[in-house]
């Protein structure tokens, strides 16, 4: 018990002290998370629309693809991305592997069918006489698109938010594809267990109290976002089609 209590007041130490070390770890560890948003939210945010707001051939075969890759495993990722960018593989070329590249790749996939999941999912539950009242008054195809995305944009929010807290709390990616190099590709997770395993446990728990730490504001976000979605509904009280197309 007096270890524990030791090791915490030492990695609390560490966190109010603002390490270098420990500040390094998670400031690269929040800014790969980041940019992997960053790119799932180009790819994620538009096929996720496609898929919530037209009815074409093959899409409930899409959606069920994208619901699917939901679970997939960190290590499968990062094992297919391996495949891919080790020495022997066909991106072997351009060096990527054990660089924070290959690790935002890595995230990017994770991240990506969240974001393209809970996109699908709002833009879907929205009114279609909205799209048909716009439409009627002119609008094109972008206007209404930017009209549906600007009335979900809180669950869009939501999804990159969620996105983000994915990926920060993966480790079986990270650790694959980064190679866990101390001040180039140590992210907090992989730093976590190796610094367990080498009995730096205080050093390991401020990197857990920090995880953590950005854990419950991604989780506030999140609740905060759904609030201000169900609160607000879809189509309440804002600029009206009419407005917007007149």
């Amino acid at each position: 018990m007096h270890y524990l209590a030791g090791a915490l007041s030492r990695a609390v130490d560490l966190i109010l002290s603002l390490d270098p070390a420990v500040m390094e770890i998670a400031g690269l560890s929040i800014k790969l998370a980041a940019i992997s948003t960053l790119i799932a939210a180009v790819i994620g945010i538009p096929v996720g629309f496609i898929l919530g707001t037209y009815d074409f051939p093959g899409r409930s075969f899409l959606a069920s693809i994208v619901n699917t890759l939901l679970s997939l495993p960190t290590v499968v990722v990062g094992l297919a991305i391996y495949s891919f960018i080790s020495r022997r593989g066909p991106l072997g070329r351009f060096g990527l592997l054990f660089t924070p590249t290959a690790i935002i790749l890595g995230q990017a996939v994770l991240a990506t069918p969240i974001v393209t999941a809970l996109t699908m999912n709002a833009t879907r539950s929205l009114e279609r006489d909205l799209q048909m009242t716009a439409l009627s008054l002119g609008a094109s195809r972008v206007q209404v698109a930017y009209l549906l995305l600007l009335q979900a944009r809180f669950a869009v929010l939501g999804a990159l938010v969620a996105a983000f807290g994915r990926v920060i709390a993966e480790v079986g990616a990270a650790m694959m594809l980064g190679g866990n190099i101390e001040g180039y590709t140590r992210t907090i997770t992989t730093a976590i267990a190796l610094e367990t395993s080498k009995g730096e446990f205080a050093f390991a728990l401020s990197l857990g109290i920090i995880l953590l730490l950005v854990s419950f504001v991604v989780n506030i976000l999140v609740h905060y976002f759904q609030q201000v979605k169900h609160r607000g509904g879809v189509y309440h009280g804002e600029s009206s089609p009419s407005r917007e197309f007149a």
